[in-house]
């Protein structure tokens, strides 16, 4: 039987199956189905757990001695079974279904694993845990779906954000469930019983992490351009990988570079904000960084990430961190010229 995340719940508290296969590559979610399961089985009696860890050397005829083995401590047992990436073939698939074909009753096994490819969907040990067994599987949750699922997860907490606040969030967790978790947490403690703004979301953000991409580009649009290096010192000291400073050096530019289009053409500048998700108290500091950088420093900046884009995929020579010091002072107000990635080096 197959169920999706949010129906395990209610499955247990009808019956409990003989086996419970949960796989996928979202970790909040496997994790959290995971202990919910645990959980309502340790609940029914089943005290003892016995963790086995499958790799390349595991034997899995010890799956059966592990079954049929008889604890002095307690009558039922949990038996978790942890595949991670890796597949089984014939002689480990044969065991398997040979467990499945006659569950131990004082028995309940566990089985996770990474997400599955087409051929483990279509083999017999998986068909077998389909037949006798609940397999939920857990597909990472879309862009779209993201705010709606940070919605909820919210209201779990009894924590209120209003649209604004959500569309922050998601920008900012970029699909990192266990981010989003730990946020929500953070901000239930600091804003109990009142309505969370995307400001607030800013501040709590900038209280808690000083020194992180967001402060970054923080800096550059207040055109601190001292803070700026302190800041791109520290990240570089703590192990950041320049494809991150530069997505976020990157997306400030071309919301910049947009915000001067819709100004050119009579756009509205709430519009072009709401378009390029700039909430709260950054709308005006991205209106004064518009006019304060040229289009012309804006695209030469663009160019210049391109040239960090290059080094960091191995097609040109150059130091990448040095490029993103001089792109994140243009973005601050300093004047770039277009520099050869080579003198970098």
């Amino acid at each position: 039987m197959k169920l999706r995340p949010e129906q395990l719940s209610a499955q247990l508290k009808k019956s409990l199956s003989p086996v419970y296969f949960i796989t996928g590559d979202e970790p909040l979610i496997l994790e959290e189905s995971t202990d919910l399961l645990r959980h309502h089985i340790q609940q029914q009696g089943f005290n003892e757990r016995e963790v086995l860890h499958v790799d390349g050397s595991f034997s899995w005829e010890y799956l059966l001695e592990c079954a049929n083995a008889l604890s002095l401590f307690a009558e039922k047992k949990i038996i978790e079974l942890r595949l991670g990436s890796q597949k089984l073939n014939k002689k480990s698939s044969d065991i398997l279904q040979s467990y499945l074909s006659n569950p131990a009753p004082d028995n309940i096994l566990l089985i996770t694993a990474d997400k599955l490819d087409g051929g483990a969907k279509k083999s017999a040990w998986f068909k077998a845990i389909d037949n006798c067994g609940v397999i939920v599987e857990i597909w990472p949750v879309e862009a779209a779906q993201l705010p709606n699922w940070i919605r909820q997860r919210a209201a779990q907490t009894d924590l209120q954000l209003n649209e604004e606040a959500i569309q922050l969030l998601c920008d900012r967790i970029e699909g990192n469930l266990l981010a989003a978790k730990q946020e929500i947490s953070k901000l239930s403690l600091l804003f109990p019983h009142q309505v969370v703004t995307a400001d607030d979301v800013i501040a709590s953000v900038s209280d808690s992490s000083r020194y992180d991409i967001y402060g970054l580009t923080d800096a550059a649009l207040n055109g601190q351009a001292a803070r700026c290096c302190k800041i791109l010192q520290v990240l570089r000291q703590d192990g950041t990988e320049p494809p991150i400073v530069l997505w976020a050096l990157s997306k400030e530019l071309r919301s910049l570079s947009a915000i001067q289009q819709a100004q050119q053409s009579g756009q509205s500048f709430d519009t072009v904000c709401q378009r390029e998700r700039i909430w709260g108290k950054r709308k005006p500091l991205a209106r004064q960084a518009a006019q304060r950088i040229s289009t012309a420093q804006i695209n030469l900046a663009l160019q210049q990430c391109a040239e960090v884009d290059k080094i960091v995929k191995g097609l040109a020579n150059g130091d990448a961190w040095l490029l993103l010091s001089a792109i994140s002072l243009a973005l601050a107000g300093q004047p770039l010229t277009l520099l050869n990635p080579a003198s970098y080096a």
